[in-house]
């Protein structure tokens, strides 16, 4: 079953955040989405039933996050499942083995892990290049290449990829482009609209945004695409319960307000850490001193609310980030609250510690995820840690 929601061109993000997705409540008229927890429906008989059968395959709460996200990203069909990861899962169980990914170094390392420790013991072969060069991609492309997955910014080097340029060299390789969009949303960007075939979010970050539940989320536009999404979906199973799906709808609503602020703040706070005089490096595309900012502000309407910083060493980046009081030490972004990591040891761990050196990933960076906070309060506590961290 595809999900279809033909979406109203003359309405802007902020009321299709607000609008799209959910259908007037039969019952009792209920504006907000009702949560259907359910796992099964009571059918009238053989073969007779109101389009819903068993949860994994359909559920009402489900698919109102779903139309809501795809009309956000500016597709056509939304495909809800219980992590990020678990999206990821069915975006490369669209491949074969003996099929070829091309894929930025610079993913989360989950996704890193997955890749090399599952599918490619499966039979899927992967490149790992840095897609901010072109040049690279196109080297790297193979006659059986099926796929270039790129995440732009990307998690926690912020490196972007210029999505319509690698669009063309996916079409050249009749591969399909899938970009990860978790880090800038599709308030700041929009990659089906410059060429990508499925975009990839992680629902846990951004578009939930209050850190209260996981999920994940893929959007097309092909109808193809989405049937053999639909039973990927379906045959796999790694569908989001309804709870998940209704607070992710929920978050979805504030997704434009929340998004401008975690922006605002970043802009400030990355401004402010490049005059730090212990602060060796701050990674933000934002920044006009980012050497991809001129590509930054052509592709994308924000900059978002993650920046990445060097210290020089792990002592150092260990007493920072013991030292922050509103930025909390924890796995995780995108939430209305700062967080403060370290990606050696907490999410890029799993990547072998020569590709973390290869690009730049050193035991002395530490990732900000920017909440939407007083600024003033979070300079004022990111200041005491560097003094701290000395």
């Amino acid at each position: 079953m595809t999900k279809v929601l033909p979406e109203d061109p003359k309405l802007r993000f902020g009321t299709l955040a607000v609008h799209a997705g959910p259908t007037p409540d039969p019952l009792a008229g209920a504006v907000m989405a009702p949560i259907y927890q359910t796992s099964t429906y009571v059918q009238a008989g053989l073969g007779k039933h109101k389009g819903y059968e068993y949860a994994r395959t359909q559920n009402p709460t489900r698919e109102a996050l779903e139309r809501s996200i795809a009309a956000l990203e500016g597709g056509r069909h939304g495909f809800a499942f219980g992590s990020g990861l678990a999206a990821l899962d069915a975006a490369l169980k669209l491949l074969s083995a003996g099929d070829h990914v091309v894929c930025g170094e610079n993913v989360y390392g989950g996704s890193h892990r997955q890749m090399t420790h599952i599918w490619a013991r499966l039979g899927l072969a992967f490149t790992f290049v840095d897609t901010a060069d072109l040049q690279r991609v196109a080297d790297a492309v193979t006659p059986h290449t099926k796929m270039v997955y790129v995440e732009t910014p990307t998690n926690p080097m912020m490196r972007l990829c210029d999505l319509q340029a690698a669009g063309e060299i996916a079409s050249r390789a009749g591969a399909l482009l899938v970009v990860d969009n978790t880090f800038a949303t599709p308030y700041f960007q929009r990659p089906l609209e410059l060429g990508a075939d499925l975009v990839l979010h992680s629902t846990t970050k951004y578009l939930n945004g209050h850190s209260d539940m996981v999920g994940g989320m893929l959007v097309a536009t092909r109808d193809d695409l989405a049937e053999r999404l639909a039973f990927i979906q379906n045959g796999s199973g790694a569908v989001p319960g309804p709870f998940d799906c209704w607070l992710a709808l929920r978050g979805t609503k504030t997704l434009a307000l929340r998004m401008r602020q975690h922006d605002a703040n970043a802009r400030r706070i990355a401004e402010w850490l490049t005059r730090q005089p212990n602060v060796q490096h701050v990674y933000y595309p934002g920044l006009p001193l980012h050497p991809q900012h001129d590509l930054a502000c052509r592709q994308m309407k924000g900059f978002g609310g993650m920046i990445s910083i060097e210290l020089g060493s792990i002592e150092r980046a260990t007493r920072f980030v013991e030292r922050t009081r509103l930025f909390a030490l924890a796995e995780s972004l995108g939430g209305v609250e700062s967080l403060i990591g370290h990606p050696a040891t907490m999410t890029h761990a799993s990547v072998p510690p020569e590709m973390r050196r290869a690009m730049g990933l050193t035991d002395g960076l530490v990732r900000l995820s920017v909440g939407i906070e007083d600024v003033e309060d979070l300079v004022a506590d990111l200041d005491q840690a560097l003094v701290a961290a000395g």
